[in-house]
């Protein structure tokens, strides 16, 4: 009998259509030195992963309210800072709201941004109802043919550290697409105030005006 995860989400098949890793042991891995970034995140799961590796800090700017929104942030954030290593951290849900900006991202193909995807084939945020990549949908060759050179997907442990490094090296625009099993985020309670949030990051950029 296939194991039951939350939400009535049957792991043995999301199993075999690769969703293998766990993503409170994977975005870690893949981040390594948070210090060494600024994040803008997606909804719900990704902002719990980047919140709780970080401690919700300063340099990490998270979403609520604007799904699809994530990566324009980002790559204005990019482009107006490229003095700094941008991540845009997002989910499969969210990315499947604004797929046209990867290709806003692959025309400007700022050299210091890196979308990280991760992706669990579930709306967790709404009840963990497939999404579409659960269904067939491979994010990876959409990022690829929207003039994105630099993409790779991340499936299993051993790859976890060229990943890493993909993250943090070459000369252009990357997106990495990293494919989780559909179970819980970090439980990290993360500052859901989107004005301090604003305030904190634009604080940490900018200084105190």
């Amino acid at each position: 009998m296939a194991q039951s995860y939350p939400h009535g989400v049957d792991m043995a098949a999301a199993i075999a259509a690769g969703f293998i890793l766990d993503r409170r042991d994977a975005v870690p891995a893949l981040i390594g030195r948070h210090q060494d970034f600024l994040f803008v995140t997606g909804l719900a799961g990704t902002a719990r992963d980047i919140a709780a590796l970080t401690g919700d800090g300063a340099h990490i700017y998270t979403m609520a309210g604007a799904m699809g929104g994530a990566c324009m942030i980002g790559l204005g954030l990019a482009l107006a800072r490229p003095d700094k290593r941008v991540i845009v951290a997002t989910g499969d849900g969210e990315l499947l709201m604004n797929l046209g900006s990867l290709a806003t991202i692959a025309i400007m193909n700022p050299a210091n941004l890196s979308v990280l995807c991760v992706d669990n084939g579930h709306y967790g945020e709404t009840g963990y109802q497939k999404s579409h990549t659960s269904l067939g949908v491979d994010l990876d060759k959409i990022a690829t043919g929207s003039g994105i050179k630099r993409t790779r997907t991340i499936a299993t442990e051993s790859e976890l550290s060229d990943g890493a490094r993909f993250l943090r090296e070459g000369n252009g625009s990357a997106f990495l697409l990293l494919k989780v099993k559909p179970d819980e985020p970090p439980p990290y309670k993360r500052n859901f105030d989107p004005g301090s949030c604003r305030t904190r990051f634009r604080t940490a950029l900018l200084g105190a005006s």
